[in-house]
């Protein structure tokens, strides 16, 4: 064992430091079908209004206002796709389906209901106001309005629009490639019987869900040795192809703990400890693409340096307990990754809820725990998922958010209103 050179900072002072080295990804431009869930990376400027033409929004007959209550001779049919191509003159109509141009000269859409047909003779109620019954061009949005901000995410409703402008790809923000890492020699291969003294890999495939939910490229690195230099080539491998390596275990202060080490040999480590509970193992660096050669001695603590340049590679050792990997995931390292995507938001959600438990506090590090939530009446109220152990994996699985408790003596009484990290609702 050794004592850690690494000072404790606060959990906001190292989210900030995460932050401001963080870069964002450059474009692309992705055919239409591969765009779900990516996230525009420019304005969407409208190059056409919509409705381009005037369109029926009933089935009916396109009229004159002036023709009210008179009989008219219907003189041919605007359908979807198969438009009128005469002009209404006075004294006549034509049948018109919904979404079908309004032929020139009509002014209104008179609903098939309100009429009376003999033969090829309409009859219209009266009176009648012009524009009704149509879309004018222009009703949906006009041509050079700005329809999607740059860092939307899209989704159904957002490419049915870009659809309908006729944009067959759009730019967007290149995904994150990811290589994740777990370390330890305890560690066996889910599927496989543990020996004595082993444990079956968790992290992995617990990270495996929350990358991929948080919209990076994963590349499964395995296992990785309790070796120095097959764990350095192992690594510096992978960084050669990813922007974004991620470790779990391994960050501590044991003689097996190497990933600390690792990252000091090949760029630098800014964050090495953190007032945080469960987590405060958790280890930021940054490498420089040429991860191979050595760099200079690492900066130590908050403020070390200015933010860096392009050229470089993010690095996050999480904690090996299964709770502190996944807590650290979700303050660290996911925002990291929405803003290299270009999300206007980077953080999850929060909501007021009213604690059903008395939320004790550590003395001196900020805490997530982990609740259930559920309603009466209008409010949201927050129950513990039990014990909030770093290794007991059962009181995140379930969990609908996570409440944040400053450190302290006090803790939260039942009955408080606080703001708790939404994970998923009820």
């Amino acid at each position: 064992m050794r004592a850690s050179t690494y000072p404790l900072i606060e959990v906001d002072q190292a989210a900030a430091l995460v932050l401001d080295r963080t870069p964002v990804l450059g474009i692309e431009r992705v055919a239409l079908a591969h765009c779900i869930g990516r996230v525009l990376a420019e304005d969407l400027v409208a190059p056409a209004s919509l409705p381009q033409l005037p369109s029926s929004a009933v089935d009916g007959y396109a009229v004159r206002a002036s023709d009210a209550g008179k009989p008219l001779r219907v003189v041919g049919e605007s359908a979807a796709g198969r438009p009128f191509t005469g002009t209404i003159q006075a004294g006549t109509a034509a049948r018109i389906l919904t979404g079908g141009v309004l032929p020139d000269g009509a002014d209104c859409v008179v609903m098939v209901e309100d009429v009376q047909l003999v033969g090829d003779v309409v009859t219209t109620p009266s009176p009648l106001r012009a524009g009704t019954n149509f879309h004018a061009p222009g009703a949906d949005l006009r041509a050079g309005e700005t329809v999607m901000m740059a860092g939307t995410q899209l989704g159904a409703a957002e490419l049915g629009l870009a659809a309908a402008l006729n944009f067959p790809r759009l730019p967007v923000r290149r995904r994150p490639r990811v290589a994740l890492l777990s370390t330890g020699d305890e560690l066996v291969e889910v599927g496989e019987k543990p020996g004595r003294g082993q444990i079956v890999d968790s992290n992995r495939w617990a990270l495996l869900a929350a990358l991929r939910e948080a919209g990076a490229e994963v590349r499964s690195l395995g296992i990785g040795p309790d070796e120095p230099e097959a764990l350095r080539k192992l690594v510096v491998d992978a960084l050669r192809e990813v922007d974004v390596l991620v470790t779990s275990g391994g960050v501590s202060v044991g003689t097996h703990d190497l990933i600390k080490p690792l990252l000091e040999s090949l760029g630098s480590v800014h964050v090495g400890r953190v007032k945080l509970k469960p987590g405060k193992p958790f280890t930021f660096a940054t490498v420089p693409a040429n991860a191979p050669l050595p760099s200079p001695l690492p900066s130590r603590g908050e403020g070390a340096s200015a933010p860096l340049p392009g050229g470089f590679k993010l690095a996050f050792g999480l904690p090996g307990f299964p709770v502190s990997s996944l807590v650290t995931f979700e303050v660290f390292v996911r925002p990291a990754l929405r803003k290299m995507q270009g999300f206007g938001s980077l953080q999850r959600p929060t909501l007021p809820v009213r604690l059903a438990y008395d939320a004790r506090a550590s003395a001196d590090r900020t805490e997530y725990q982990r609740v259930t939530l559920h309603r009466e009446g209008h409010e949201l109220v927050a129950e513990t998922t039990g014990s909030q152990s770093s290794s007991r994996l059962m009181s995140l699985a379930g969990a609908h958010a996570l409440v944040r408790v400053p450190p302290g003596d006090q803790g939260i009484n039942a009955g408080s209103i606080v703001d708790a990290l939404i994970l998923s609702l009820p």
